[in-house]
């Protein structure tokens, strides 16, 4: 079945979620939408989140969509169960495939997360890792200031090494060997971060998990594109189509040509 998928984030961030399902499914077409208007979706409350999810899925269903990824922690940790009771196409989040990686990971069962204050705020990933196994020990931190580090490129700059080693430093008292990157900005990352915590921790990046899950999901449901079908992309945004065109760029192994503005409220 060679529709599209349809995959949204709060902004650009989810671009690591396009980026590792085009190099996992590079026969896959699709329509990505980030909600650059309303960015970001950490500080906002889950009536809000699960409304602006609703017009974003209603707008990838009006382009025919044959599964929709959502590719924001916040959005996956509060509104993930509206949507998949309310539609009928497949809908997969991040806080699933990222948890299950993390338990995978561990060997002492301390695992650390790391996200926006919505997503650590909702407890998600605490609550299925706990489901997974009852005696895992869950240590949290939001790391608001990540997201504008990334955004304004300053990945390997002696601030942003500053800032993981502020925010990232008590994990150390709590012997963690796993810890779950729960925003799509914190995948870029992955080097500042890692170096801080060792080797010793194993960095679970849950777009790359999400990716996996949904090769998986397509092939249960008998939904894969053609093996010879040519992927095409779409991208849309609901404000700020150049901020979105630079950071595409620095992120994803194609170039984007077109952004395209959506007046999302209609949806």
């Amino acid at each position: 079945m060679n529709a599209p998928i349809g995959v949204f984030d709060s902004g650009v961030g989810g671009l690591t979620v396009a980026r590792e399902i085009m190099r996992q499914l590079p026969e896959e077409s699709m329509i990505y939408f980030g909600d650059t208007a309303r960015v970001p979706y950490g500080t906002k409350s889950k009536e809000t989140i699960i409304r602006y999810s609703r017009q974003i899925v209603n707008f990838l269903l009006s382009k025919g969509v044959k599964a929709v990824v959502v590719a924001c922690n916040t959005a996956s940790a509060l509104a993930m169960t509206e949507l998949q009771r309310e539609y009928v196409v497949p809908v997969i989040g991040m806080v699933q495939p990222g948890a299950v990686a993390a338990m995978r990971a561990t060997k002492n069962k301390n695992i650390g997360i790391i996200g926006t204050p919505g997503t650590i705020k909702s407890g998600q990933y605490g609550k299925y890792l706990r489901q997974l196994d009852p005696k895992v020990t869950v240590v949290t931190k939001a790391c608001p200031l990540f997201v504008p580090l990334v955004e304004e490129g300053l990945i390997d700059d002696r601030i942003t090494e500053d800032m993981v080693s502020r925010y990232l430093r008590e994990f150390r008292q709590y012997h963690i060997d796993s810890l779950i990157l729960g925003c799509t900005h914190y995948p870029l990352l992955i080097n500042p971060i890692q170096n801080f915590m060792g080797d010793q921790v194993t960095l679970v990046n849950p777009a790359y998990e999400a990716a996996k899950s949904l090769k998986q999901l397509l092939e249960e449901n008998d939904l894969c594109a053609e093996k010879d079908h040519t992927a095409k992309y779409e991208y849309y945004v609901s404000d700020m189509a150049d901020q979105f065109l630079t950071f595409a760029d620095r992120v994803l192994p194609c170039r984007v040509d077109k952004v395209q503005p959506v007046k999302i409220e209609n949806y």
